[in-house]
């Protein structure tokens, strides 16, 4: 038996982490139970550990850039040791006098109504010895790419990414020990405004965290003879802003001017940062998938791309060209009536503006152009080109841009749209995954917390979400007001000021204890729980203080249901005025109970016994008010009190009869909005198996396979798609395929139970011959399927080395070791 896939705090070979006694995890492969493994270091040994715990915890003191290789064997059933398996992790900058560089901005008075081209800085440096390492760390408020004698640093994008940079700024480490030349070396940055300064949310809102954009860098250099060299940014640096990046921004895009060179004419201002750094502990954003257009000729005469496929990136290409010639791009997911590409459903419009742009203005130089967006990330999945110049497909490509979050779930079933489907699923989590969980890639690309607290059950099935999601944790909780309110947004930069008072949603801001609860259960990591339960205890205060003495939430303004289908529920201004005492009481009742469950995982005995109650005054009140309004074809408002379990036996066997006939009026199509959606096939199943799949497979309009039907090849924000909301609307936007968790979880049944053991509950229904998933989990890779075939079911199972895993079938379970199986 090997030891496989080690991590350090979820991460392959992390470099610059800052986690104090970070988590090693690992899989094994080979044989069937691991019973003991020991891990060795330079500075510690554990010795033989008996157990099949597959994690440890790094329990030495470690200083600023310690470097750890670790080693681990471990010990099959036969107490046999198997092969040496290696792997490392190396601290950042632990400590504020750590940084020995100075921030550094452009030499020129900003003037905030005002947009500036691109910063270039430059240091050139001499290394005279033979050179053993050398680190680079950098961050910057703003967007920073590196080179090092002219070959970009590191493969990173829309670095350092998003925080809000007043409490909070990433720092990068990057290991440019091969890029570093024995003799003399020319160190360049380039610095744009990025979310820092540029334009943010709906509106475009620029300057939302500052209005000067500055810059840190420390590169530090290890000689063989043991000495050490460090090149930090400083007044000595040169500086000019007359490069060919003319204007970039996130969403508008980039003017570029290919001819020019930077002179570096000035120097370098040096400037004060408030905030110290830290590492992200998180996957990186880089380019992922690249794929060419087929080009054509739209009725307007100009070029048109399709890419075939919505997603978030950037754009590449090669011309040869005459000096001045030009080429204006502009980016879309959506073409209009009249054939043309259109970016009316993503726009925001009004005398005075307009915005996104997501567009490249681009004057050539003489001979060969090559261009890669540097500064911009678009969502799109046409471009329209307006140029004389003639390029072939292969000229031009389309990049996938999100965090290198690795895939780890997939699903195949015999009904091609739901496979269709998922697919569109993982390409709008990769949409908006740029180092905070989005909305859209398009028009606000805001982090909001409530689509991000009902995807997580399907995005950590897809994919491995943990360290990701523990940095969307820190940017929510780095809001946190005294009171306990959490946030809508998190960054919360390029909010509406007329939004405030939406803080604190239910549904919404619940992510501050959501997210944790559920990230504990999958992931059997109870330190989550632990680091934030002081601020989750402040956030559950808050929520008690806004209940009534009868139990009912009426205090503060919340989002509802929010996005129901058009013929259900119209979107109205006034749900964002008016509370929502059922949405309120309901979701109250249900976090303050899984409040309860953390208190009592920590031993907060009093806590647990407290939130219990709490939680349980508003069950009760919720039956006393609403148990009785539950004749409804809102189909939202029966399957929350379901799903939570608020009601008593009688108002259940009431409202579980009254949702099947509520499915029956609206034709068994979806009539949920946001928070529902991702509850109503379990709530189905729990009475109906074939209930929940004839949901399922409804392929008309309001339904899942209504839009892989259509054509999406990504989730839309609302179910009529372009037709919703006057036709403003994201058509990429993944909260509505939250629903992939059920098909994992229930229908091929894989679920988390306790360390190193599943629950396999597979359920066979609807018109489905066969469906299969494959989950590879924080224990191993699992695997489930099932076929029906001449009137009996298959059943296909894998269960990883080092697991075992109940079975339950018809009723019947039974218990199972590592291997694969057929029943």
């Amino acid at each position: 038996m090997i030891a496989i896939r080690l991590r350090t705090e979820y991460l392959k070979d992390p470099l610059g982490i800052d986690i104090e006694n970070p988590r090693l995890t690992w899989n094994c492969d080979g044989g069937l139970r691991q019973t003991a493994y020991r891990i060795v270091t330079e500075k510690w040994d554990s010795g033989k550990v008996s157990t099949s715990s597959m994690s440890s915890v790094y329990p030495m003191e470690l200083r600023s850039r310690e470097h750890v290789t670790w080693k681990i064997c471990i010990w099959d059933e036969n107490d046999v040791p198997g092969e040496w398996a290696e792997s490392f992790f190396e601290m950042g900058l632990l400590e504020k006098n750590d940084w020995t560089a100075r921030w550094i901005t452009g030499d020129y008075t900003v003037d905030k109504k005002e947009r500036y081209p691109v910063d270039c800085f430059r240091r050139s440096f001499s290394a005279d010895k033979e050179i053993k390492s050398a680190r680079m760390y950098i961050t910057a408020c703003g967007l920073y790419e590196a080179r090092l004698n002219g070959r970009k640093i590191g493969d990173f994008y829309m670095a350092p990414g998003h925080t809000d940079y007043r409490k909070r700024i990433q720092y990068q480490t990057y290991d440019v020990t091969e890029l570093v030349n024995r003799g003399d070396n020319e160190l360049t940055v380039q610095l744009a405004d990025g979310w820092y300064r540029g334009s943010i949310g709906a509106w475009g809102l620029t300057n939302q965290y500052g209005t000067e954009t500055k810059l840190l860098c420390q590169l530090e250099i290890e000689y063989f003879d043991g000495s050490t060299e460090t090149v930090i940014s400083d007044k000595n640096w040169e500086w000019s802003n007359d490069g060919p990046i003319r204007f970039a921004d996130n969403k508008d895009g980039e003017t570029v001017e290919a001819f020019r060179e930077p002179l570096y004419g000035g120097h370098a201002k040096e400037t004060k940062c408030g905030v110290v750094p830290s590492a992200s502990d998180n996957v990186h954003v880089i380019e992922h998938e690249c794929i060419h257009p087929v080009i054509t000729v739209s009725p307007n005469g100009k070029k048109l791309l399709d890419f075939g496929q919505n997603l978030a990136g950037i754009i590449s290409f090669r011309v040869r060209a005459h000096a001045g010639q030009k080429i204006f791009m502009k980016f879309g997911v959506m073409l209009g009536e009249d054939g043309n590409l259109t970016l009316k459903n993503i726009q925001c419009v009004n005398k005075k503006k307009r915005t996104p742009l997501q567009q490249i203005d681009y004057t050539c130089g003489e001979g060969l152009n090559e261009y890669k967006m540097t500064f911009s990330v678009f969502g799109f999945r046409y471009a329209e080109a307006d140029t004389e110049l003639v390029f072939s497909e292969d000229d031009i490509e389309a990049i996938a841009v999100y965090s290198d979050m690795e895939e780890t779930g997939s699903f195949r079933s015999s009904n091609k749209l739901l496979n269709k489907f998922v697919e569109s699923t993982k390409w709008s989590t990769k949409s908006n995954s740029l180092d905070v969980p989005t909305d859209c890639p398009t028009r606000e690309r805001h982090g909001w917390t409530g689509d991000a607290q009902i995807f997580f059950g399907t995005a950590s099935y897809l994919f491995d979400y943990a360290a990701f999601a523990r940095k969307y944790l820190r940017d929510v909780y780095d809001w946190q007001r005294k009171d306990g309110r959490l946030p809508q947004i998190a960054p919360y930069g390029g909010v509406d000021f007329y939004m405030w008072t939406m803080n604190g949603s239910v549904g919404w801001s619940d992510v501050g204890i959501l997210m944790p609860y559920f990230f504990w259960k999958k992931y059997g990591d109870d330190r989550i729980i632990r680091d934030y339960y002081d601020h989750m205890k402040k956030y559950a205060s808050f929520m008690e203080k806004r209940i009534s003495k009868d139990g009912i939430v009426r205090k503060g303004q919340s989002y509802g249901e929010w996005a129901e289908p058009a013929d259900v529920m119209p979107n109205d201004w006034k749900d964002m005025v008016l509370p929502h005492p059922e949405v309120s009481t309901a979701y109250t009742a249900y976090v303050l109970k899984c409040m309860s469950e953390i208190g009592d995982k920590l031993g907060h005995v009093d806590d647990s016994e407290h939130w219990k109650g709490v939680a349980r005054k508003c069950r009760m009140a919720y039956q006393r008010e609403y148990g009785k309004d539950l004749d409804t074809d809102r189909q939202a408002q029966l399957v929350r009190p379901l799903a939570f379990g608020l009601l008593d036996d009688e108002q259940t066997a009431f409202a579980q009869k009254r949702l099947i006939k509520a499915m029956e009026n609206y034709g068994w199509r979806l009539g949920t909005g946001f928070l529902s959606t991702p509850l109503i096939l379990d709530v189905l199943a729990d009475i109906d198996i074939e209930a929940a799949y004839r949901l399922l497979e409804n392929e008309e309009m309001p339904g899942w396979l209504f839009m892989p039907k259509a054509g999406a090849t990504t989730i839309w924000e609302s179910w009529e798609g372009t037709e919703a909301q006057g036709g403003i609307a994201s058509l990429n936007h993944y909260s509505k395929g939250a629903a992939c968790e059920w098909l994992y979880r229930t229908m091929c049944g894989i679920r988390m139970d306790g360390e190193n053991h599943f629950r396999i509950e597979p359920h066979p229904g609807g018109h489905f011959t066969y469906a299969e998933a494959e989950y590879r989990s924080i224990y191993g890779t699992v695997k489930s399927g099932w076929e029906r075939n001449d009137n009996r079911v298959i059943y296909r199972i894998s269960i990883p080395a080092n697991c075992t895993a109940t079975l339950v079938t018809d009723g019947k379970s039974r218990e199972l070791e590592a291997g694969t199986y057929e029943f």
